[in-house]
């Protein structure tokens, strides 16, 4: 008798397993979560990492800059290596950029995971109420929607960030994105949830006397998992260039906090005497966001049924 090749009581791989079996074989999606894991332990481990190299985000060395030369780095390439700076030091004062572009990756990384839960639970409850159960609910949380995203987001930001100049920048930050930017989730959560209740599986539960919390807990939300989690993937590049934008303009993330959008901005005036204090933040904001955006493309292939390729 021929024996089995296969354990024919072995249960089948979860969808979720299927899709990460799927998405390990697409070399441009573990490019893109290599760069993000990079940049999230280099952002948890700032305070190993400064603590070795000898310098802090908000220490002062006069001695790695020339004051006769408006303050410019000492040596080659920005002062790298100059009396233990790894990456060189910023003009003027001489701040360690090490360890301003690690704790600026912690500032990056904290509002826009931040905002983007933020932006989730707000966008996803009301897309979910308003889809579900329709009629004036519906009417009205559609039409806030469309009043929201009607806002010239940028100049509303800007306004509100200068405002408010007493309050934590971080925080602020994290609530004004949010603000104008929960509507875009909610519009595409509505959609999907009316399309969700129709379904045969949420009519048997609502003939069986399944209460709506319920069939909205065990039956719709499931079904929204794989679009909540590409929309998140998806929409934090967007907070962080956001956050490094509104920096860039002197509105976010206000000194003595390193921010890689504060960094660019004081660059401008040394870019062509010193390009590393230039180049160091750009770079990170860029890798960062390509990691996010590579992952995102990816993770909406493998979890789209409809569009996906994998």
């Amino acid at each position: 008798m021929q024996e089995p090749t296969e354990r024919q009581d072995q249960a089948p791989a979860s969808p979720w397993r299927s899709a990460w079996r799927r998405l390990r074989r697409r070399p441009i999606a573990m490019t893109g979560l290599g760069i993000i894991v990079f940049f999230v332990l280099a952002a948890l481990l700032a305070p190993v990492l400064t603590g070795i190299s000898g310098w802090g985000p908000t220490d002062i060395d006069k001695h790695a800059v020339n004051p006769y030369l408006a303050g410019l780095p000492r040596g080659s390439f920005g002062g790298v290596g100059v009396n233990g700076h790894w990456l060189g030091v910023e003009p003027g004062l001489g701040h360690d950029i090490f360890a301003r572009l690690l704790y600026g990756a912690q500032v990056s990384l904290l509002v826009a995971f931040s905002a983007a839960l933020l932006i989730t639970l707000v966008g996803v409850t009301l897309g979910v109420v308003a889809g579900y159960f329709g009629g004036k609910t519906d009417m009205v949380i559609s039409r806030f929607m469309d009043i929201m995203m009607s806002f010239p987001s940028l100049i509303f930001m800007i306004a509100l960030l200068s405002v408010a100049k007493d309050v934590n920048r971080i925080l602020l930050l994290i609530i004004v994105m949010s603000l104008f930017t929960w509507p875009y989730i909610a519009r595409v959560i509505r959609g999907q949830t009316i399309s969700l209740k129709h379904r045969e599986y949420v009519e048997a539960a609502r003939a069986s006397g399944t209460g709506s919390a319920r069939i909205v807990l065990t039956e719709i939300l499931p079904n929204l998992t794989s679009t909540i989690i590409v929309y998140i993937t998806l929409a934090i590049p967007t907070l962080i260039g956001s956050e490094a934008g509104l920096t860039y303009l002197g509105v976010g993330v206000q000194p003595p906090t390193p921010s890689w959008g504060q960094m660019i901005a004081d660059s401008e005036l040394y870019y062509k005497l010193d390009p590393m204090f230039f180049i160091l933040p750009c770079a990170c904001l860029f890798l960062v966001v390509l990691g996010f955006t590579l992952l995102g493309d990816a993770l909406r292939d493998v979890l789209d049924p409809k569009g996906g390729n994998g």
